[in-house]
């Protein structure tokens, strides 16, 4: 095993917010010398879990190895507990179960799907707890459960993140993508190699590109989305403190989704806080995920300011575009 590589990938791991355990478990795997593998991890999310894959290669010629890609695909149903796993328990002709653990329901989904006789898809801790989710008869499928039904049958696409030593989206920055929000990134390439800086948002509005993924839209900063101003319009307790205004606007920047303290009807309440980047908004949701008013939090000043970003709008581009290198 290669000391240097293997410090350079947990430099990469760490940048993009990887924690030990999953570091751990690559320095396993490179010194086992395996040719390719892959690592998993998930972001609990409002609605179930964003599942996440690393995928790792050896160099044909030599030791080395390289992160290339992460994957992502948001599972809306229940999200897994802590220590739980899928698993499909498979009876052999002999009789005896075999049992096999996997990371993410899609795996566990299209493996249990493989499988031509009796088998059991499954989540739990061990297989002495588990909870059925599917079974299978003689290779055909004969119960799914009706609160894994979706997911079973339509399970969600993941969306593939290209790295380039440790440049890339990070694993916050991907689990926000697949839930559908923005993301800024300031070291972003064009195919002429020239610097940009925009906002990345995944266009649900198009097909799928040939290799199953969406495609981005782009707001560059000409577009005019400037989300400290922006924060800037609204009555938030948070901006009153540099450093909780200068965390809430880089979480915002990452795609988070943070909660805030505003006043309505008189009292304080804490609502969810969103970037609407096309339309120069912030969206405000209720802690129960209803949509509120954002006007009812507005500075008198707001207006002037939205009209503000509507000038620069004009000006600037929505660009729709594939992922490049720089993505």
């Amino acid at each position: 095993m290669n000391l240097n590589n293997l410090e350079d990938l947990k430099e990469e791991m760490k940048k993009l917010g990887f924690g030990d355990k999953l570091i751990a478990k690559m320095e396993e795997h490179m010194k086992n010398d395996d040719p390719a593998f892959k690592l998993y991890d998930d972001v609990k999310v409002n609605r179930g879990q964003v599942d996440i894959t690393l995928h790792f290669k050896q160099s044909g010629q030599s030791d080395f190895y390289y992160l290339n890609k992460l994957e992502a695909v948001h599972n809306q149903g229940r999200a897994l507990e802590e220590g739980q796993k899928y698993m499909v328990v498979t009876k052999t002709e002999e009789g005896k179960n075999v049992v096999k653990k996997l990371e993410n329901v899609a795996e566990a989904i299209g493996f249990f799907k493989e499988q031509k006789g009796n088998s059991e898809l499954a989540v739990g801790k061990d297989a002495a707890s588990k909870v059925m989710l599917a079974n299978m008869e003689e290779g055909k499928i004969n119960y799914v459960a009706k609160d894994f039904s979706r997911e079973f049958y339509a399970p969600p696409l993941p969306q593939t993140f290209w790295l380039d030593h440790g440049k890339g989206f990070s694993k916050e920055q991907a689990a926000n993508l697949v839930q559908g929000r923005s993301v800024y990134r300031d070291d972003l390439l064009s195919r002429d190699g020239n610097p940009y800086k925009a906002w990345m948002q995944l266009d649900t509005d198009k097909e799928r590109d040939r290799q199953n993924n969406l495609t981005f839209r782009q707001f560059t900063d000409a577009y005019g989305y400037d989300v400290k101003a922006i924060l800037g319009e609204y009555r938030i307790k948070e901006m009153a403190d540099p450093k909780k205004a200068q965390a809430l606007e880089t979480s915002l920047l990452n795609g988070n989704r943070p909660m805030v303290t505003v006043e309505k009807d008189g009292q304080e309440t804490k609502v969810y806080l969103e970037t609407s980047v096309r339309y120069g908004k912030l969206n405000f949701y209720a802690e129960n995920g209803k949509p509120e008013k954002r006007e009812q939090f507005q500075k008198e000043t707001g207006l002037e300011a939205g009209n503000s970003f509507a000038k620069k709008a004009e000006k600037g581009k929505d660009k729709e575009v594939g992922q490049g290198i720089g993505v």
